[in-house]
């Protein structure tokens, strides 16, 4: 499994400067580099970007951490897996952009693998896991309906079963049980992926990770050039504050990372610049911030 591992790491590596490269074309800012080490193993580089033209904060990370015990956060599915040593890499980004027109963008690709305890007859376990989703401020179906489209296509050759599957699941996971709404209009998501082999699996994987730009910088070049006023960015503060809400209360990577002992600066770097909160607000009716509630309903998008 050694060098399926480092066949892994050379890809996410890669796909990061690929990604970064695309960004930097498309706002016109280079982005900063902070590589950082972890005591207990490994390290990673964040690239990262605050302030730009079209960007008002962008985070495209990758780590590749070890430790000598799984976290609670990676074994509550496993728990025949508690107690191991452990190996994790992968590529996490997201984008805020400055213009509330543009949605918020995340995505996520990533290899885990338990090791077995020395000493035992047990074998090293791997999974992949990852995805993407979007999150409008203003609610545009073209752009919804063309990022489901990249997500379909991109898992199609693995399964007639996969898009329904993984839209599903990211539905599912992505959703604020306290709002009763979901983060965004979704897209993919998938967890402890290890089926048929690790080439079949890294080669999922692989394709929802090349998907990205193709499913995101079309949107960017339809709605970059859209004038809004302070009311469009008071909402797109207003509609930041979920976003946070959902990272800190539900998401069990920025849970994975903190009980990992991994760099609080990067983990975080996944919040907006600006948030804000109102007390009992709701927007008046019939107006497209109004809208926006009725959009953020899971439905077939193709």
């Amino acid at each position: 499994m050694t060098v399926a591992i480092s066949t892994a790491y050379d890809y996410f590596l890669d796909l990061q400067s690929r990604i970064v490269s695309a960004l930097e074309t498309a706002d016109g800012t280079p982005f900063q580099t902070d590589q950082w080490s972890r005591d207990e193993g490994g390290g990673g580089i964040s690239r990262y970007l605050e302030g730009g033209p079209l960007l008002e904060r962008a985070g495209v990370l990758f780590s590749h951490v070890q430790g000598k015990t799984l976290p609670p956060s990676a074994s509550a599915h496993r728990k025949e897996l508690a107690g191991r040593p452990w190996e994790a890499m992968g590529v996490s980004l997201v984008l805020h952009p400055r213009n509330p027109y543009i949605p918020t963008v995340h995505m996520n690709v990533r290899l885990f693998v338990a090791r077995a305890i020395p000493g035992s007859t047990d074998d090293d376990v791997f999974w992949f896991g990852g995805g993407l989703d979007l999150t409008p401020y203003y609610p545009f179906e073209e752009d919804a309906r063309h990022f489901h489209q990249v997500c379909h296509d991109a898992v199609a050759s693995f399964g007639p079963e996969k898009y329904p599957a993984y839209k599903k699941w990211c539905d599912e996971y992505f959703y604020l049980k306290h709002r009763d709404e979901t983060r965004g209009v979704g897209g993919l998501f998938f967890d402890d992926l290890n089926e048929s082999s690790f080439e079949h699996s890294f080669a999922l994987t692989r394709s929802v990770g090349d998907s990205f730009l193709n499913a995101y910088l079309p949107i960017i070049e339809k709605r970059r050039n859209t004038t809004y006023t302070e009311q469009e960015r008071d909402f797109q503060a207003y509609r930041r504050g979920r976003y946070v809400e959902f990272n800190l209360v539900f998401d069990r990577g920025t849970l994975f990372g903190l009980q990992s002992g991994g760099r609080t600066e990067s983990i975080l770097l996944s919040m907006p610049p600006t948030a804000t909160w109102r007390y009992n607000w709701t927007p008046s009716a019939d107006t497209p911030e109004a809208a926006l509630s009725d959009f953020l309903k899971p439905r077939a998008w193709l």
